[in-house]
């Protein structure tokens, strides 16, 4: 299973900034560690390039971010500050999720150990997230013409309301959020379907809801799935308000990718969000998708408690 990563992916942020930054090294070292994706797997995530970002984000937004110019008000907004390395990691992130959804194409599934920034709108980023990596790539590949329907399955615990501005009134594009009700972002932008969630959802009560509405988004005959698979729904999330055991999340994401591979759909996976303390939970779940998507694709992987 081919996989993007870069060393670009971990910037320095200042002392007590509550983005796990650190989570992205930690990750690959663990796949790699416990054999879940060899070294070999992995490749090199290519930067985007500027000029392919104005699919799907206004030209001068990517322009004052790119050259440093953005206003201090958006940089706030965004959540991160704005640095030269910001820019690079950002850039990587979203070539990396372009990259995997070709690979996926030829190779029925791939991978990036980043992406996930459903928070990003056309003009401007919220959430931690600059520029929409999954919009980005879905646009894309729908103007190469190479798909004709696109569905994004988005279960991080945040509403995706970034991917939904950009991709949810595209008649080619089906959007699913299943996300807490209560949570950020506090004014949603409405997906082709959303679940909202309320606080506490239990794994037999989530996995309930995912039942009834996956069936739906496979009804839509996608040439390729974008899987958001944020592990911020665990019990242990310090945004998360959701109560999922890693059992629960590994379940989730066996639904969805398995049911994806036994339809012979392509999938890509992204990462999304995940804030557990300690973040080695928050790792170990991301491990966990991973694990799942191996043991599917038969490497004869088994998933962790």
């Amino acid at each position: 299973m081919t996989v993007f990563y870069s060393d670009t992916y971990t910037v320095p942020l200042p002392e007590g900034h509550r983005f796990p930054m650190h989570k992205y090294r930690m990750l690959r070292e663990a796949l790699q560690q416990e054999d879940v994706v060899p070294s070999g797997e992995f490749r090199e995530s290519p930067p985007i390039e500027r000029e392919a970002l104005h699919i799907a984000h206004d030209p001068e937004y990517v322009r004052a971010f790119c050259e440093g110019t953005i206003d201090a008000r958006a940089v706030r907004r965004i959540g991160i500050p704005w640095s030269e390395a910001f820019v690079r990691r950002t850039l990587a992130s979203v070539g990396g999720t372009l990259a995997a959804s070709r690979v996926a194409l030829e190779e029925g599934i791939a991978g990036n150990i980043a992406g996930g920034t459903h928070h990003a709108f056309r003009e401007h980023g919220e959430g931690y997230c600059v520029f929409n990596d999954i919009g980005v790539a879905a646009l894309t590949l729908l103007a190469e013409g190479g798909v004709e329907r696109i569905a994004v399955v988005d279960l991080d615990v945040h509403q995706g309301n970034g991917t939904a501005a950009l991709l949810g009134e595209d008649p080619r594009v089906f959007t699913l959020s299943v996300h807490g009700a209560a949570n950020y972002p506090f004014v949603k932008v409405p997906s082709t379907l959303d679940v909202p969630l309320p606080d506490n959802t239990d794994d037999a009560a989530y996995l309930a809801h995912l039942e009834q509405v996956l069936p739906q988004v496979f009804a839509f005959d996608p040439d390729i799935i974008f899987y958001q698979g944020g592990v911020d729904p665990l019990e242990c999330d310090v945004l998360g308000r959701l109560s999922l055991t890693h059992a629960g999340l590994a379940e989730r994401d066996r639904r969805v990718i398995e049911g994806a591979h036994r339809r012979a759909v392509p999938l890509v996976l992204t990462l999304g969000g995940g804030y557990a303390r300690p973040i080695e939970e928050t790792v170990r779940a991301h491990v966990n998708t991973y694990r799942v998507a191996a043991e599917i694709k038969g490497a004869g992987a088994k998933v962790g408690d």
